[in-house]
């Protein structure tokens, strides 16, 4: 079936890094998948020895559409102990004001979105953070970098712990208080699959308050075991779970540029390869999702909370309708 986003599939760049290449190399590796039509870049990482009029021409050169730029704060040893929420306020200050360069890069190349991930803004003690002044700090950076360019999508994504043992932004719920205090129209929320797993959230349940009390701006797929960051092939483990939470996208209209956050570079796979298997398994997914969205049957399931009827409907739709008595689509209310 035809979709209407186009772009619609991005990955990790950084999988696709060769020894004594940049950005360009990069790009070129991505581009050799098939099916990468956007990319999101790391500020200022891939900013470096270049330009952004340079970066959008080997884009462009690669049909790639600039998605969006995210901030990396962690490759700066001066915030080890935070960017927006370090204990000083120079340091801060600097987070900010690199975060305010991003963001004019963002809007030099064409990229709508800046997405912030604060991994390094946390705490690993007892009693080291002040949560009081952490939070208030956090909140006003956001308004802050929101307000710098309104043209610009401001995205936080969130993370439990890494490199902190615990962020002080670390699900849903909580992403979703710091935005409502910031305030600004233009604050959204990425959700990140192997986030919520270990979490201990329902991916789809995490998208569908996003959908209700802010903005969802990016979704970045992947899969893992739900202890720690794994970055698998997306729908390797959980591909019922991925199911639902694209069901969960189709009912809030949700149909933007899906990011693979993979990491096959850290267990010796083929980032080409890799790539290719996300999509492909993405694909069906997204297709048979299209259909369940609004299935009756899935509907009247999942109204009255019939968890063996509505296993039974995804069941059919991934594997086909066959099964043991009754059948995979057979059952009901009829048999209670």
């Amino acid at each position: 079936m035809t979709r209407p986003n186009r772009p619609r599939y991005a990955c990790r760049l950084n999988a696709f890094r060769t020894p004594g290449g940049g950005i360009a190399e990069m790009l070129a590796g991505a581009a050799r998948v098939g099916g990468i039509d956007a990319a999101d870049l790391n500020f200022p990482d891939h900013f470096a020895g270049t330009t952004p009029a340079a970066l959008r021409a080997l884009l462009d050169g690669h049909g790639m559409a600039p998605n969006g730029l995210a901030m990396r704060y962690y490759t700066e040893p001066g915030f080890r102990l935070g960017a927006f929420t370090h204990p000083d306020r120079a340091v801060r200050r600097a987070a900010i004001d690199l975060t305010r360069r991003g963001i004019d890069a963002a809007a030099e190349i064409g990229a709508p979105l800046m997405t912030i991930w604060l991994g390094q803004d946390g705490v690993d003690y007892s009693f080291q953070g002040d949560f009081g002044r952490m939070w208030e700090d956090a909140v006003a950076a956001l308004a802050e970098v929101a307000a710098h360019d309104p043209a610009i999508d401001i995205s936080v994504e969130y993370k439990p712990n890494e490199p902190r043992a615990h962020a002080l932004l670390p699900d849903a719920a909580t992403t979703l208080l710091a935005i409502r205090e910031a305030g600004a129209p233009n604050l959204g929320v990425t959700i990140d699959f192997a986030h919520m797993l270990y979490a201990g959230e329902v991916p789809a349940h995490a998208a569908r308050l996003i959908a209700r009390s802010s903005r969802l701006l990016g979704v970045h797929l992947n899969d893992g075991y739900g202890k720690r960051d794994d970055g698998l092939i997306a729908g390797a483990v959980h591909p019922v779970q991925t199911l639902e939470l694209f069901v969960e996208l189709a009912r809030i209209g949700w149909d933007g540029v899906i990011y693979f956050d993979t990491f096959p570079d850290h267990g010796g796979l083929d980032p080409v390869a890799e790539a290719r298997a996300s999509i492909a398994l993405v694909e069906r997914l997204r297709t048979v999702a299209a259909d369940l969205a609004a299935d009756p049957v899935l509907a009247e399931a999942t109204a009255r909370q019939d968890a063996a009827a509505a296993t039974r409907r995804v069941a059919a739709a991934l594997y086909g309708a066959h099964g043991g008595a009754g059948g995979l689509t057979g059952g009901g209310a009829g048999e209670r």
